[in-house]
């Protein structure tokens, strides 16, 4: 089969054949009709992830048909349109039992410690815990999003941060997953302003009812007097030291702050203004990706329209690009929204 693969870090990827996956007992080979280009996959390019292993094929978003199932996995069919969340749990242990596979003491992730869905076939372990059932109403690419971008905003609006109507939220960063946590929040019912440093961006986020605002050192001052004193909640959804401490400073009293950006190399470790935090009893709350148990009032809000999935994907392209495209992270993106490759 094709895969795009880098052989060292930081090395241009290529598209190259590769052996096909073998099906393993209680998983399922998927052939991939779409995946997405995460800011994530960048960051296993750069070595950010001491996961992943040299050569090593990237990608942990996609969308398409079930190709084989392992003797032990009876849920799912050759034929049947899925998806799965980037997070692979083991279905077992405590913290999958309480509902709660995001954090999986066993996960495996496609495209860091697994190869990934930058390729015409990928591996999903455990198949009947992790596959989705995706309905033929919801296009492939449209759909590459739902295990990373928009799942993850899904669980970070909706169950970390539980926003309510009528509250004010403040969106950093809006990339791909900032445009759906935007997306996600103004669908909770709140009101949402967005925070970039890119013009197409703040003009993507005002589309979808949010009022921009540019980053800046000013930002903070604008954000909380666009929400009257101070945001309910605040989402990091870039990841860097700025935008955590600009996103907690720009919280009201008693506010909540979920930090879903992932905070790699040298903002591994930031300084925070924990001041602010005991004084005003913020509260502070990861997020990482989405249990598998929230797909379906995930799945209810993009059948009721209440999510637009076509308003995450700001461009399309053939998998043949994907190494330009992981080439072009390293530079200010040019468009909104996600990229989306299509193998077929």
């Amino acid at each position: 089969m094709r895969a795009v693969r880098f052989e060292s870090f930081r090395a241009a990827p290529a598209l190259v054949e590769v052996p096909d996956p073998v099906c393993p007992p209680r998983g399922a080979v998927v052939t991939v009709h779409a995946t997405g280009v995460c800011r994530s996959d960048w960051h296993a390019w750069q070595g950010h992830d001491d996961s992943v292993q040299l050569p090593h094929v990237p990608g942990h978003e996609f969308a398409g048909t079930v190709d084989q199932v392992g003797e032990e996995a009876t849920g799912f069919a050759p034929g049947d349109r899925v998806t799965a969340p980037f997070i692979l749990a083991c279905g077992r242990c405590e913290q999958c039992r309480a509902g709660a596979s995001q954090v999986c003491s066993a996960q495996r992730q496609p495209g860091f410690d697994l190869p990934g869905s930058w390729a015409e076939k990928v591996v999903v372990l455990e198949a009947d815990h992790n596959l989705v059932a995706l309905p033929d109403a919801i296009d492939m690419t449209l759909a590459a999003g739902l295990g990373c971008r928009v799942g993850t905003a899904h669980h970070a609006v909706r169950a970390q941060a539980a926003v309510a109507p009528g509250e004010q939220v403040a969106v950093f960063g809006c990339g791909g997953l900032g445009l759906a946590c935007v997306m996600v929040a103004r669908a909770a019912g709140a009101d949402v302003v967005a925070v970039d440093v890119s013009d197409r961006a703040l003009e993507a986020a005002a589309a979808l009812g949010a009022t921009p605002v540019r980053a800046g050192a000013d930002a903070v001052d604008r954000v909380r007097e666009a929400t009257d004193g101070g945001a309910h909640v605040t989402v990091d959804a870039l990841g860097s030291a700025a935008t955590a401490r600009a996103a907690i400073s720009s919280l009201r009293p008693r506010g909540r702050h979920v930090q879903v950006g992932l905070l790699l190399g040298e903002d591994a470790d930031p300084s925070l203004p924990m001041g602010r935090v005991i004084a005003d009893e913020l509260t502070i709350r990861g997020s990482h990706g989405l249990a598998v148990a929230e797909y379906r009032e995930l799945m209810e809000d993009v059948a009721t329209g209440r999510l637009d999935l076509g308003a995450t994907v700001g461009r399309v392209i053939e998998a043949a690009e994907l190494p330009a495209a992981m080439l072009a992270m390293d530079a200010p993106p040019t468009h909104a929204g996600m990229t989306v490759a299509r193998w077929r």
